[in-house]
């Protein structure tokens, strides 16, 4: 017999509840920015820098003002630009691919496998005399096969850009995510595991060479306050933004271990049903998930979406139309049918509530509302 909905509202984020969590340490930090009234530049962003170094491995972090800065100026310093191809999926966030096009270059799609990141053999497939970079995208926080993408990268000397946006923390075979190819750009918009108060990112890489010259672009080029070097932009990190990523890089642990806890509980509480019609992609015992989304999918959707609502269990879908399929990419020469598995999961995935604020009843209620749509 099919369960009664109770009277609740689950949130898909609750950024109000982190606030209520933080307060006292959160304002004391934007409190010292304001007292200090540094408010670009300063010891928050260097600090910030150097502890994100550490905690992920990598020689250099370079602090930007959003992650998709972070993949357009990656590569401009790379020397990526018109003429060269540069290999990614087509179901991530459009910012990788439009960070692609912004630098002149020709983004290549290639189609992904059932966990939705990209499939290392169609990448072979998709190589050209023209490819200078493979940008794996790392999608809900559970890193691509790093493995083959990167034998495939050494072999014919190209670059791996990785779009680490979702996956801050997350691990391959022990290696961080952002610290296995030869630069890793972050996002820390406010919806990201490790957030902002608005938009911020990060580059890491190993290259000092690299990082040197991303710390000259970002600040129009200038070397000193009267000469310019290059011709660059502005793309610092607000002093403010630094101050709060610091107090919750402090907490970030605590929020995966969280979010891995309740992806746990959906496993274990949906693991009866079928999974031809609801499927959950495994972790690998050489993956560290952190979960920025818990994608699934499922058969009639949108039909679960709507009931889902009806319990006051809100959704959400990333992405529902994929990138080659959007009126932008109409001069790339894609058409429907080019990527099967992309195309189909589009019409199947759905991401359910996986933040930290969830309780085990929180969990154990959605369950029952899918379990109780399937019946």
């Amino acid at each position: 017999m099919p369960a009664e909905p109770e009277t609740r509202r689950i949130r898909y984020v609750d950024l109000a509840a982190q606030f209520r969590a933080e307060e006292e340490r959160l304002m004391g930090a934007i409190r010292g920015v304001f007292e200090s009234g540094f408010f670009v530049g300063g010891s928050p962003i260097e600090a910030l820098e150097q502890k994100i170094a550490a905690y992920l491995g990598v020689r250099e972090v370079i602090t930007l003002n959003s992650g998709t800065d972070a993949l357009i100026m990656t590569m401009k310093a790379y020397g990526i630009g018109p003429g060269d191809e540069v290999i990614t999926p087509p179901n991530s966030f459009v910012a990788s691919t439009a960070a692609i096009v912004a630098i002149g270059a020709t983004p290549v799609f290639c189609d992904v496998l059932a966990d939705q990141n990209i499939d290392p053999v169609a990448i072979g497939r998709a190589l050209t005399e023209k490819t200078r970079a493979i940008m794996p995208v790392h999608l809900t926080g559970r890193v691509a096969d790093m493995g083959p993408i990167m034998a495939i990268a050494a072999e014919r000397d190209i670059l791996v850009i990785e779009d680490a946006a979702q996956s801050f923390g997350s691990r391959y075979d022990g290696k961080f995510a952002g610290a296995i190819g030869h630069a890793g750009c972050f996002s820390a918009h406010p919806l990201k595991n490790l957030n902002a108060a608005g938009d911020a990112g990060f580059v890491t890489t190993n290259d000092s060479e690299i990082a040197a010259k991303l710390r000259i672009m970002r600040n129009h080029g200038l070397i000193d306050r009267d000469t310019v070097m290059e011709w660059g932009t502005v793309s610092r990190l607000d002093t403010m933004q630094a101050a709060i990523l610091l107090t919750r890089l402090e907490t970030v642990d605590d929020i995966i271990a969280a979010r891995r806890a309740n992806a746990t509980r959906y496993r274990d509480g949906l693991a009866k049903l079928d999974p031809q019609r609801f499927y959950i992609p495994a972790c690998r015992n050489i993956e560290f998930n952190t979960f920025h989304t818990f994608v699934v999918q499922a058969e009639n959707r949108d039909a679960l979406r709507a009931h889902l609502a009806e319990w006051g269990i809100e959704t959400a879908i990333h992405y529902p139309k994929p990138i080659h399929l959007q009126p932008a990419a109409h001069g790339l020469g894609y058409k429907a049918g080019d990527f099967p598995v992309t195309e189909e999961q589009s019409t199947r995935i759905v991401s359910l509530p996986i933040h930290q604020f969830l309780s085990a009843e929180d969990i154990e209620y959605i369950c029952t509302a899918i379990g109780d749509f399937y019946a």
